[in-house]
């Protein structure tokens, strides 16, 4: 079919296409395309997680050498600051409002310095992926990779924090007198099960940050008050005597609590059985399959719209 042209000339249109009437969809079938940073598969998404082990490890170690590089004691920061809110602790709530009552000193000091350290390897974790993506824009922007990547590294950075901590930790608990036995090695499953748990929270956190970078203003302060209610700075069973007894069990069975009671119950010899609640380490299990997978699909359900918009 022609045309003729204001200057005689012959136009001729051009032929129909094949494509012609096939919606985006059809087109992108037709052809083998995919979505740009579409999500993939769960397993698949697993496998591409794997590949990514050694960035994963190599980002988390980065990150914690470059944490305190501005500063003269650099690395010593890390053991630095818990003990200094182990201390703070310790005048406030130790000497002043007496919440040693049924401990001695040789195990409220281990006992406080436990939690103190323990807790913080939480709530790090927490904070660090509020910020995991939002706080990593550019990285998520510029390079294809499983965004996940991002708050199991953060994760991983505050366990190999808190390993190096230990080390402190462990002096405290032989200054007051618990030495080393086989129970010391029931600390290995705790962290373990804590670094699932911890890593899971860090995942929501991260798709919770992402969409709502205000929230990283907000959480210390929720920090603040789980801190005040897992019984960091005072046994939880012994401050609560007077009142209901179900106060004590939730408090008690918050994951937080449960991972400082297993590890206070492997390193300190006056911290026996009758200060954890029941089937203590079916609790801290639960909390980590929960949270951990709960956290892991959560995440993966909004892979695609990481760094957009």
């Amino acid at each position: 079919m022609s045309d003729t042209t204001h200057d005689g000339a012959i136009a001729t249109s051009p032929p129909p296409s094949p494509d012609d009437g096939l919606s985006p969809s059809q087109l992108a079938a037709k052809y083998g395309l995919a979505v740009s940073g579409a999500r993939p598969g769960l397993a698949s998404y697993i496998r591409q997680l794997w590949g990514r082990r050694h960035f994963i490890l190599a980002f988390s170690q980065a990150k914690l050498t470059a944490q305190y590089s501005q500063a003269k004691l650099g690395q010593l920061w890390q053991v630095a600051t818990p003990l200094l809110n182990a201390l703070v602790y310790f005048l406030i709530f130790g000497l002043i409002l007496d919440a040693d009552r049924g401990f001695s000193t040789e195990v409220y000091i281990p006992f406080l310095v436990t939690g103190v350290f323990v807790f913080t390897f939480t709530q790090s974790s927490v904070m660090a992926g509020v910020r995991a993506i939002s706080g990593n824009l550019g990285l998520v922007r510029a390079l294809h990779f499983p965004r996940a990547s991002l708050p199991i590294s953060f994760a991983l950075q505050q366990l190999q924090q808190l390993l190096f901590s230990m080390i402190v930790l462990l002096a405290v608990v032989v200054g007051f007198g618990s030495y080393p036995s086989l129970s010391w090695l029931l600390v290995l499953p705790a962290l373990a099960l804590q670094f699932v748990f911890n890593t899971g929270l860090a995942m929501i956190m991260a798709r919770l940050g992402s969409k709502t970078p205000d929230l990283a203003q907000l959480m210390p302060f929720v920090m603040r008050t789980w801190l005040y209610a897992s019984g960091v700075m005072f046994s939880i069973p012994v401050m609560l005597a007077d009142k209901p007894a179900w106060i004590a069990d939730v408090l008690m069975y918050n994951p937080a609590a449960v991972y400082m009671d297993l590890i206070r119950f492997a390193l300190i010899d006056g911290y026996g059985s009758e200060n954890l609640p029941s089937h203590v380490w079916a609790a801290g299990l639960g909390w980590a399959l929960l949270v951990g997978f709960a956290g892991f699909v959560y995440f993966w359900k909004a892979e695609e719209r990481y760094g957009r918009g």
